[in-house]
């Protein structure tokens, strides 16, 4: 990747990680301005085989990666499911995009859905409607992104504020 010059935003690609419906988040942060690049789905058909859609991810994150440079990735972490092969399938997704982001050289953050809910919408326990409302309000967008990639914004918003020098501090990548 080619250097940013300093005075130039910091660029966060946000993912929520789904076998066939992944959100794509792309933004620009300079100091407490958030700049919405790009937002959208990744989508994989139902009946598309495993492995194929785990390569498919891995393309569209390079490309994503490759168009807009950003210098991080946000990805939520994992959380308890009650359903043991959706969790297994969500790990195979996000340990896919994981590795392309690695093979790319973007460090990849991990953030609870708690806390990008507590980032986002001042409560940990926000429902989803409330993320995808705050995360219109405070991008500025024309109107409410559809659910997965309002997920994946809230994921780089959470990152974008975890930059200050303190929470630089505890704030490691994957």
């Amino acid at each position: 990747m080619i250097p940013r010059p300093s005075s130039a935003p910091f660029r966060v690609l946000g993912v929520d990680t789904s076998l066939r419906s992944t959100g794509v988040g792309v933004l620009d942060g300079a100091g407490s301005r958030l700049v919405p690049v790009y937002y959208g789905t990744v989508k994989n058909p139902a009946g598309r085989p495993l492995s194929a859609c785990l390569l498919h991810l891995q393309d569209e994150i390079e490309k994503l990666i490759r168009a807009h440079e950003p210098q991080a990735v946000a990805i939520e972490g994992i959380f308890y499911a009650k359903n043991v092969k959706t969790m297994l399938i969500l790990s195979h997704a996000r340990g896919a995009i994981i590795a392309q982001c690695a093979r790319l050289g973007i460090p990849v953050y991990e953030y609870e859905p708690r806390r990008v809910k507590l980032a986002v919408a001042g409560t940990g326990g926000a429902q989803k409607e409330q993320v995808q409302k705050m995360v219109k309000t405070l991008l500025n967008l024309p109107e409410i992104p559809q659910n997965d990639a309002a997920d994946a914004l809230a994921l780089a918003i959470t990152h974008l504020h975890n930059r200050s020098p303190l929470a630089a501090l505890s704030a490691s990548p994957v």
